[in-house]
């Protein structure tokens, strides 16, 4: 019996990494967050976006450690060769110098010019770009980290939320792009995380949000944000609920195709536009409904 608990433990402890990963929301609203950036990055200096963000993650605790909240750094670079701004937080070695950063753009580009510039990873470069494997097992031994699971660490997160895909872009959002250089923008901390939804953004409204308030963090006209959501600019808004950052599709994500939506007591044609990221517009025109038309629970509504 002894023998075979031993063999089972071994088992268990040999175990891929992602096999072992769960799931994490928060990891997935940092993803949504910068994805652009690190694809914006990849395009520039040929580091693998599936890298950067895994790296990330990995390093920032999607963007929720204190060194990323306080100091925009999600990639845990210390000071060597550094003549910026400075923070200390024990790591390996009590209070130890990291480098700070206006904002978490400037933590991606110093990320990507950091490999890019130190000859001992100068050899990853010759890797191709959708090779995430050898740049995650060549990070580690040319000593990015001491974890000596690292790699491991790195690709289980790459495959578990799929960031290879990202390697292959050969464009991104630049409204994405440039709202990283919003200072202390990350999941958990003061702004409001950014989703991804139907080829748009959103995020959730908190108690005291106004148009002007949400526009002023994402750094946008909250006249046009109250637009995208087709609200008057000095509506009132609801905590919980969506706020698109950008104009809303004719139709539903693709999913939906072929599935349309059976209305619910509570439910408004604003509401069901809302929730699939739709104009109210192309709601009523789609299925051939006026404005005036009072929607009754039960009512089949094509969203696609």
């Amino acid at each position: 019996m002894k023998k075979y608990l031993i063999i089972g433990l071994v088992l268990l402890v040999s175990l891929p990494l992602c096999a072992q990963m769960r799931w994490n929301s928060s990891y997935q609203a940092y993803i949504d967050q910068y994805k652009d950036l690190a694809i914006a990055e990849m395009l520039k200096y040929n580091i693998p976006a599936s890298i950067t963000l895994a790296q990330g993650l990995l390093e920032s605790g999607a963007g929720t450690s204190k060194l990323a909240r306080e100091s925009n750094n999600h990639f845990g670079i210390k000071c060597h060769d550094w003549t910026g701004g400075t923070s200390y937080h024990d790591d390996d070695e009590e209070n130890e110098c990291f480098r700070a950063y206006r904002d978490v753009y400037e933590s991606y580009e110093d990320h990507s010019k950091f490999l890019a510039r130190q000859p001992r990873y100068k050899r990853l470069f010759k890797l191709k770009k959708t090779d995430y494997k050898g740049w995650a097992r060549g990070l580690k031994s040319c000593g990015y980290a001491t974890s000596p699971t690292y790699a491991k660490q790195l690709i289980g997160i790459i495959e578990l939320y799929k960031l290879h895909r990202y390697d292959k872009a050969k464009k991104y959002d630049h409204f994405m792009v440039d709202r990283s250089s919003v200072k202390g923008a990350v999941p958990g901390g003061a702004l409001h995380p950014i989703h991804a939804y139907n080829k748009n953004y959103y995020v959730k409204a908190r108690p005291g949000d106004t148009f002007r308030s949400i526009a002023a963090e994402v750094g946008i006209s909250y006249k046009k944000l109250a637009k995208y959501n087709e609200r008057d600019r000095d509506d009132q808004l609801v905590a919980g609920e969506t706020i698109y950052l950008k104009k809303k599709q004719k139709k539903a994500d693709k999913a939906y195709k072929n599935r349309p939506h059976r209305v619910v007591a509570g439910e408004s044609m604003y509401s069901i536009a809302q929730y699939y990221g739709i104009r109210l517009e192309s709601l009523y025109k789609m299925n051939g409904l006026s404005p005036e038309y009072s929607i009754k629970v039960g009512d089949l509504l094509r969203v696609r």
